[in-house]
């Protein structure tokens, strides 16, 4: 699995004009990319990693701040451009595969105790926010 984590100060997801997900004030974003030999045990991996890093202001965690976090699923993370003009997304999994894993980092991280918004899967979304620093990290698992 892998993940673009961005330390922000608010953000949302918005599909055909609802909002369905959002956090206010500080906490990530966090874009997440299932390939084909992800399992549960590395989308659980993957909460507690995002749980637990120290990315927030004065190198807090959103377990030490009780920051909200905002997931939403990319398959986009896992295309290789290397060659030609297009893109291929061979890697990245396909959806019965992916949406339950990604919803299985979603339910980790409530069960850590994280308060999370989503996206929606599969759907087109327009994904606003203020990336406070900025700051943003990679993190596969």
């Amino acid at each position: 699995m892998r993940a673009v984590v961005q330390r922000v100060d608010g953000a949302r997801v918005v599909v055909d004009g609802e909002t369905v997900g959002e956090i206010v004030g500080e906490g990530l974003c966090v874009l997440v990319g299932v390939t084909h030999d992800d399992t549960p045990a590395k989308a659980a991996q993957l909460a507690r990693k995002l749980w637990s890093v120290r990315i927030l202001d004065g190198e807090k965690s959103c377990s030490d701040a009780g920051a909200p976090l905002l997931v939403v699923s990319q398959f986009t993370l896992y295309g290789d451009a290397r060659k030609g003009r297009r893109p291929t997304w061979q890697a990245a999994a396909p959806g019965p595969v992916a949406e339950p894993l990604v919803d299985e980092v979603v339910a980790q991280l409530r069960a850590l105790g994280a308060e999370v918004a989503t996206g929606r899967f599969g759907a087109q979304m327009k994904v606003s926010l203020t990336n406070d620093g900025p700051f943003t990290v990679l993190l596969e698992v």
